[in-house]
């Protein structure tokens, strides 16, 4: 089934119990940029330096299934089972450092994310950046972007108890924002982010950047998209727009 009929009754269904919305969350890495191509460059260029997989390139494949969306710690332990902490550590500290450099002069936004954007801010909404992507990475995508000014705070998997895909990261960023969950969504690429939103209460728009569309509804994401300009999303969020304009109605009333 493609993504054009993805969207079905049940799904509309889910995200109008949010009415009056109240904050949007984002994931950032294949969310907000379509960064994975960069890190499956500097994974396979570096796995291969050090003779990972007999010295044989890693597919895309693995990398989305093993790599895209998970904790560096994780990934480290994963690809290095053999090696101390502190050396596969060192591996992922230098794959980052590859990604920055590259990332400066690769980076592009998701089609159709400042038209989004622009529609939150209209809107009144709250949102935040919510990653399993070290603090250094984040910023500097974010920066590249030009949303600097549009999150209102960057939560960080590592810096949380636990990192995605445990809700921890979600349910700070809702913490910060002074948000319900029942009034609020996410939007994630990755199998991974997609059961933390899930797991924090909330639904989740699974963006089929790079990872495969049966992979992000398994996880729980409740409507698919190919970017920001699909259809299905923006049917969505005009739905959504009455009960939204009340709520700006009513504070505007009560400033007044």
């Amino acid at each position: 089934m493609s993504i054009a009929i993805e969207c079905h009754a049940e799904s509309m269904e889910t995200f109008s119990k949010l009415a009056p919305v109240e904050a949007v969350l984002f994931d950032i890495d294949g969310t907000i940029c379509d960064s994975d191509p960069i890190h499956y460059y500097a994974f396979r260029e570096m796995l291969q330096e050090v003779g990972f997989n007999n010295g044989e390139p890693i597919t895309e494949e693995f990398f989305s299934e093993y790599i895209s969306g998970k904790h560096n710690p994780d990934i480290g332990k994963l690809l290095f089972p053999d090696w101390d902490h502190d050396k596969y550590m060192k591996f992922m500290d230098d794959k980052e450092v590859l990604f920055c450099s590259l990332a400066k002069d690769q980076l592009e936004p998701v089609n159709g994310l400042h038209k989004l954007c622009k529609w939150i801010e209209d809107h009144g909404l709250k949102r935040a950046a919510v990653t399993n992507a070290p603090r250094a990475n984040a910023e500097l995508m974010i920066s590249k972007l030009g949303l600097a000014d549009f999150f209102q705070f960057l939560v960080i998997g590592s810096e949380c108890e636990r990192a995605k895909p445990f809700p921890d990261p979600y349910l700070k960023g809702l913490e910060l924002l002074g948000a319900s969950p029942k009034h609020t969504f996410v939007f994630e690429d990755s199998a991974s982010g997609i059961r933390a939103g899930v797991a924090a209460g909330m639904p989740v728009v699974g963006l089929a950047t790079r990872n495969p569309e049966q992979v992000l509804k398994d996880a729980g994401g409740s409507l698919l998209i190919k970017d920001y300009e699909d259809l299905n999303l923006w049917n969505m969020l005009h739905e959504l727009e009455p009960s939204m304009a009340e709520k700006l109605d009513v504070s505007d009333g009560n400033k007044q």
